[in-house]
Order: C-alpha cells, then structure tokens, then sequence
C-alpha cells in the first residue's frame, strides 16, 4: 500500500456526495462536505459493515444497521454501540482529480 488511489474527477463528487474506493483490501468512503474532501475507512468499528449508505448529517455519518455514528472529518465513534474510532486518510486533488490512500504502514 501507499501509492495514491484515483477517485474521481472533482466535478464528479459534489458537495454531499461520496465515492468508495478500494486501497488493497481496504474500503475508503471519499466525502465531499461543503467543498471540503475527507476520506474514512468505511467500516463500522462495531460490525465491520459498511458506513456508507447510512444517513449523512452535516459532518455526520450514520451506520445503516444499527445506528451509530461517526464524523467524517475525524473518524471518531460519536454513538453507540461503536465506541471506536474508523480510520482517517488523506485526500489530494491534482489537476482536477481527487486522489486518497491507506497510510496506516507508511
């Protein structure tokens, strides 16, 4: 891992929406929220189900099953019953592409 995973074009991933891309084995949830981009393992850290296709509030997002939920900026469990945080990654965008990775082994 570590080499940058192409999401998008910018234009294809407007404020409220979200692509999933894989990193390896790792699923990545890219968010556009209000014009900023944030990418989270998309992986309930109470289930190990999928975040994505929950509900998104503002910075929020909640787990489809059993509700719990996360912020997208920082990862963090904010309700139970996930009580630990799913990983953050960096995002870059490079001539009009939005690109994330799993840094967790660099």
């Amino acid at each position: 891992m570590g080499d940058w995973i192409r999401v998008g074009p910018t234009a294809d991933l407007l404020p409220g929406e979200y692509r999933v891309v894989y990193d390896g084995d790792t699923p990545i949830a890219v968010f556009n929220i209000d014009g900023d981009l944030y990418a989270i393992e998309d992986i309930c850290t109470h289930d190990g189900g999928e975040l994505t296709g929950g509900v998104i509030e503002g910075r929020q997002i909640e787990c489809p099953r059993h509700g719990a939920r996360f912020d997208i900026v920082t990862g963090e469990a904010l309700t139970p019953p996930a009580y630990e945080p799913t990983a953050t990654f960096p995002v870059k965008v490079e001539d009009g592409v939005v690109y994330t990775r799993d840094d967790r082994w660099d």
